[in-house]
């Protein structure tokens, strides 16, 4: 005797709903462990009290699973637990090697089933989103990819050969010869413009300027994104930026839009700056802050906006703690 398990989600508590979800759970379980409809012996389901309209064992039936004894239990409310959830254990009459199945959100609930995951947070200037996802990466052990370092790098080549930000032409032709290299080390990206580490450069307060109006041209704009795109793709990480998930990733699992007053933004850029050693005016960066929202909402190519399916935290208030708290306890729940 072999008990397989598996587990699925559905978006909303529909017969519907349940009914494809049950069948296709089954039919994957039954297809990666190469089982014979007939080696079923019996079918357990369990969901979470948010599940109300269908029965998962009268779906299973229903999906051709007739030849096995069939049960649903409704599991107790859990606070923090994985809504609208359906769980499957499979007894099966022969001894094998089990292929446990998760899909949909219940992917999530087996890390070691369920390969890459990539989350996304966008938001404005001075909001949070870098910090907190660093944070994010080094508590979950994935890579972050700091995707606005690499447009500051094109900007700080646009300013260093004196093409006005403005003329796309010009910085089209220039990107053709630049080489902009992402390196990994101890889990901290370096980012190297024609083999020059310029980490450190990129931050200061000209570059961040110019990094919003190069940034709006389509040509550099795609041929980050493509970099952006081919990382994640073969690696779990996390992403900031202004489009990550309504451009660039769409199809994040995960996404999140942090979001703060002006004021409060200028304030954090003001004491991170001066931090390092840069005298920077307050109004000044608050104006600059105020310019560079304008910049990045209204560029015609992904403009800065908040995903439809992003959840929205307002960190005015918050330390960044309590934000990647947040975070953390959106995904486990979600999860």
């Amino acid at each position: 005797m072999t008990v397989i398990r598996g587990a699925t989600t559905i978006s909303e508590d529909t017969p519907e709903e349940i009914r494809k979800a049950v069948k296709e759970l089954l039919e994957q379980i039954e297809s990666r462990n190469d089982l014979k409809r007939d080696e079923i012996v019996s079918l357990v389901f369990s969901s979470t009290s948010d599940i109300h309209s269908y029965y998962p064992a009268k779906a299973a039936r229903e999906a051709g699973f007739e030849s096995c004894s069939l049960f649903s239990a409704q599991e107790p409310d859990i606070d923090g637990s994985l809504p609208l959830c359906i769980r499957a254990m499979l007894f099966v009459g022969k001894n094998t090697d089990p292929k446990h199945v998760y899909l949909r959100g219940a992917k999530m609930l087996r890390k070691d089933l369920a390969g890459k995951i990539n989350i996304a947070i966008d938001g404005p200037a001075g909001s949070g989103k870098s910090t907190v996802a660093k944070m994010l990466a080094h508590d979950y052990n994935i890579l972050y990819l700091d995707t606005g370092a690499m447009y500051r790098a094109c900007a700080l080549k646009v300013l260093e050969a004196g093409v006005d930000v403005e003329d796309e032409a010009a910085i089209v032709d220039l990107m053709k010869d630049v080489k902009l290299d992402v390196v990994f080390e101890n889990g901290t990206q370096k980012t190297l413009l024609d083999g020059v580490d310029v980490s450190e450069e990129i931050r200061r307060p000209p570059v961040s300027m110019a990094s919003s109006s190069v940034s709006k041209h389509p040509s550099v704009r795609m041929h980050m994104t493509e970099k952006q795109r081919e990382i994640a793709g073969r690696m779990s990480c996390v992403l900031d930026g202004r489009d990550i998930g309504t451009f660039v990733l769409p199809e994040a699992d995960f996404k999140f839009y942090l979001t703060a007053s002006p004021r409060v933004r200028a304030r954090r850029r003001y004491d991170e700056l001066t931090a390092k050693g840069y005298k920077v005016d307050l109004d000044e960066l608050l104006s600059e802050i105020i310019r560079r929202d304008e910049q990045d909402s209204t560029r015609a190519l992904a403009p800065l906006k908040k995903a439809d399916d992003a959840v929205e935290i307002d960190t005015s208030e918050m330390t960044a703690a309590e934000v990647l708290a947040a975070v953390k306890k959106h995904i486990q729940e979600s999860i």
